[in-house]
């Protein structure tokens, strides 16, 4: 989100210095028949009206529609639910260093990849088990409880719903 906002500011900025710019490096009208210095005034106000409006209205607008587009949907298309949205959050702050899961853009090396682990179906008893009995076995040792309560279930709800697709 904040790269976003920072490519809006610049583009922003960048179109406002061009069409600044523009308008400084005009040819000097002639003096017979020119328009009155007031008019070209207001031409220039009203074509920097717009240009603001639009430089700051299209990214503010692209903002606004994409909102949290990207927490909502899996890989595949998976339409996701609220609390899936949140596993998803946890997942990639408590267990991405670890494992794999293509639908958190987690590549983990220590735990398995939640992608191949049983072909791709874990279901959420399955995930929900590991998360509060942990598991002792390959390269590393998944502590137990690492989550608890509805943050684990939230967690176990994704990784079933998005694992292996």
């Amino acid at each position: 989100m904040i790269g976003t906002i920072v490519f809006v500011i610049v583009f922003v900025a960048i179109g406002l210095s061009v069409v600044l710019a523009a308008m400084r490096s005009g040819r000097k009208p002639s003096a017979a028949g020119s328009e009155p210095r007031a008019v070209r005034r207001a031409w220039l106000a009203g074509i920097a009206v717009v240009t603001l409006v639009l430089g700051v209205g299209v990214p503010a607008l692209v903002l606004v529609n994409n909102g949290d587009n990207h927490a909502k949907h899996g890989p595949g298309g998976v339409d996701l639910t609220a609390a899936q949205a949140t596993g998803r959050s946890l997942f990639v702050k408590n267990c991405s260093t670890c494992h794999t899961l293509d639908g958190a853009k987690a590549t983990g090396r220590v735990g398995p990849n939640l992608d191949t682990l049983n072909g791709g179906n874990l279901t959420s008893a399955f995930v929900m088990d590991a998360i509060v009995n942990g598991r002792a076995r390959g390269a590393g040792q998944m502590p137990a409880n690492l989550l608890q309560g509805q943050d684990a279930k939230d967690v176990a709800s994704f990784v079933s719903a998005v694992a292996g697709r």
